[in-house]
């Protein structure tokens, strides 16, 4: 009788576990990646077009210490909720039910993909910068159509082949865009002169109070730091759970850093109004008056390789939302369907699908970079504020804490707070305007939700669900209607 070996299977079984698995570099160059893309390179014009230096500095900080905040709030439910997985949506689940939950999921994945349309946009206006290649125009040119969707698919397939191996490209490309970033700041901090950055310190009457000032830069900051996120998204794909809150905290720190200094120092380059007139990216516009015409070819090779490797972040996150949200129920269960090599097929093919045909719609309707990340942005919102929320509940109610741990649960109380704040304040910032925009998608979402429900056999709604979902088809419907007669537009 032969005795069975059972140590190699054990072993094999332990290195099946970790296969596929992704660790702290691969995690922080996520969030790096999905936040150090197109924005960047057009922070300077954004800004200046809303604000004076002044107003700027106010609002990165208030910016720093919201998104600290939300960024300690996703730390610390890696580490006190590791049981639940899926990110913000998942948070927003476990605090506030199912079709929060769902609400949470929708709205971050719609986010996610939008969000790409205008970076395919922005990368074929980049490549229209140069004068062989000017037939990409703004980047909704039919060139442009032809070769954003090629880029799309192209992406599609790499991802098909495996999570792990789209991760280590990614990783590779964040550490490739930052180079022209570094290189940006060190030659505009040499050409920074203090009498340009005086200029209209305060603003203008055109550009408001500074108050106003302040609000109006909100979506612009709150878009650059879509992304902070991107760690607690993969939390089910991850090593280590405790890998997750260190990606999310190196990743935030190293992008604020690049952040507040190409849109400060900008300011001491060219004046608030000479800025307020560039053209996207608009770093090309300042390093070119920094130090002449190749400043902005490097600028926009930069911005090209920035986007191509937050392209595929991003990609994998709105895949990886639309799949855990599948897997577990909170949307229809075909989307949790991964292909032979663990790559999330359905939720990557639906996810890709649309952005193609948004690719479409932006070509036929010239909708632009701006338009676009600003409804990505609104999408966003409320499942931020959802995270704040659920950290502040987590901490009140002792959820996950030993008996000694008051100093630790006061602390999660007081971010929670602010960070829950800081959502409330961005949807306000937001404006009426985009909100009202993002229920007409919200309520789109119900059907999604119905479906998801049914095939659990599931309660629908709870009396307090059925009156949000109401709410939101009302404030949806209406929306329609003022998007027809012209008073509401993308623009």
């Amino acid at each position: 009788m032969t005795t069975l070996d059972t140590s190699k299977p054990a072993a094999d079984a332990s290195t099946s576990q970790s296969e596929g698995k992704l660790k702290l570099p691969a995690l922080t160059a996520l969030v790096v990646s999905a936040l150090i893309a197109a924005g960047v390179f057009s922070l300077p014009q954004n800004m200046a077009a809303k604000a004076g230096a002044g107003a700027i500095l106010i609002g990165w900080g208030i910016t720093f210490i919201g998104m600290l905040t939300l960024a300690f709030v996703f730390q610390t439910l890696a580490h006190r909720k590791s049981e639940v997985e899926g990110g913000v949506y998942g948070y927003a689940r476990a605090g506030f039910g199912e079709y929060i939950g769902f609400n949470s999921a929708w709205g971050y994945w719609i986010s996610a993909w939008i969000g790409n349309v205008s970076y395919y946009v922005v990368i074929c206006s980049a490549l229209g910068s140069f004068s062989a290649l000017g037939f990409f125009g703004d980047g909704t040119t039919l060139s442009a159509l032809i070769v954003g969707s090629i880029l799309l698919w192209s992406l599609h397939f790499l991802i098909c082949r495996g999570v792990q191996g789209a991760a280590l490209l990614n990783l590779i490309g964040t550490v490739a865009k930052v180079v022209p970033l570094i290189m940006f700041v060190v030659l505009v901090s040499v050409a920074f002169q203090v009498r340009t950055f005086k200029i209209e310190f305060w603003g203008n009457e055109q550009l408001g109070s500074v108050m106003d000032q302040v609000k109006n830069i909100m979506l612009v900051t709150t878009w650059v730091f879509i992304g902070i996120e991107g760690a607690a998204m993969y939390s089910g794909r991850a090593m280590k759970k405790s890998d997750v809150g260190k990606a999310t905290m190196i990743g935030f720190f190293i992008s604020i850093l690049l952040f507040v200094a190409v849109s400060v120092l900008s300011l001491g380059v060219l004046s608030q109004p000479e800025l307020a007139q560039l053209k996207n990216p608009s770093t090309a516009g300042v390093l070119a008056a920094a130090v002449g015409p190749w400043g902005a070819a490097l600028m926009n090779i930069g911005l090209i390789v920035s986007v191509g490797a937050a392209l595929l972040a991003w990609t994998l996150l709105s895949a990886e939302t639309a799949y855990m949200a599948g897997k577990d129920g909170t949307m229809p269960k075909f989307l949790g369907k991964e292909n032979a090599n663990k790559a999330p097929v359905n939720a990557l093919l639906l996810t890709n699908g649309l952005t193609q045909l948004f690719l479409i719609i932006a070509h036929f309707q010239q909708a632009g970079y701006l338009a676009l990340l600003l409804l990505a942005t609104s999408m966003i919102l409320i499942p931020y504020f959802l995270s704040g929320l659920y950290a502040l509940k987590v901490a009140w109610q002792k959820d996950g804490y030993n008996r000694d741990e008051q100093h630790s649960i006061t602390r999660d109380i007081i971010i929670g707070a602010l960070a829950t704040l800081y959502g409330a304040w961005l949807v306000y910032a937001a404006g009426m305007e985009y909100l009202l925009l993002s229920m007409i998608l919200y309520a789109l979402g119900i059907v999604f939700y119905v479906w998801a429900r049914k095939e659990k056999n599931g309660r629908l709604f709870n009396p307090i669900e059925i009156v949000l979902a109401i709410m939101v088809v009302v404030a949806g419907i209406y929306a329609v209607y003022l998007l027809a007669t012209g008073v509401l537009t993308l623009s």
